[in-house]
């Protein structure tokens, strides 16, 4: 298990560098759960460059995780009055499986405590098991399920997880 740090995507760079990261894992995990057409449309309208420069103007702050000096994943997240909402949290398929996800979740527990923000939540595809799994590991529970009309006859078929901080 290599050296782990979270670094926050402050320049244009860096956030082009997280789009381009986030078209190649979301090809390469979500086209077998929700298709091609989806993933395409999903990654154009909020994993795009222009679409992460619209939710950074909105509020959102995006990371870039690292293991040793090789950018393995992002996380992209929003604060609110009380909670954390994780809006994005990936890892290229080559760092699966080393603790990074949980190092993040860790990463991101502090940041609550220091905002004092009392829970974190996220969305994430009901077919998505491995992954729920993995959230379900590090101590996020479901609270409900939501389907969210995305346009383009697409939806969102999700489960609502919470941690508490």
């Amino acid at each position: 298990m290599g050296t782990f740090r979270m670094e926050q995507a402050v320049t244009d760079v860096a956030l082009d560098k997280i789009a381009a990261l986030a078209n190649e894992i979301w090809h390469e995990h979500f086209v077998p759960i929700i298709g091609l057409e989806q993933v395409n449309y999903m990654v154009g309208r909020f994993q795009s460059y222009p679409a992460l420069k619209d939710q950074v103007k909105d509020g959102y702050e995006y990371y870039r995780i690292f293991c040793d000096d090789a950018f393995a994943g992002y996380a992209g997240i929003h604060p609110e009055k009380d909670a954390l909402f994780l809006s994005k949290l990936y890892l290229h398929k080559d760092f699966r499986g080393q603790h990074l996800a949980t190092q993040a979740v860790d990463f991101l527990k502090n940041y609550c405590r220091e905002k004092g923000l009392k829970k974190i939540w996220l969305t994430c595809n009901k077919y998505n098991s491995h992954t729920l799994d993995v959230y379900h590991h590090l101590g996020f529970h479901d609270v409900r399920s939501e389907v969210t009309d995305i346009g383009n006859g697409f939806v969102m078929d999700d489960y609502i997880l919470e941690m508490e901080i």
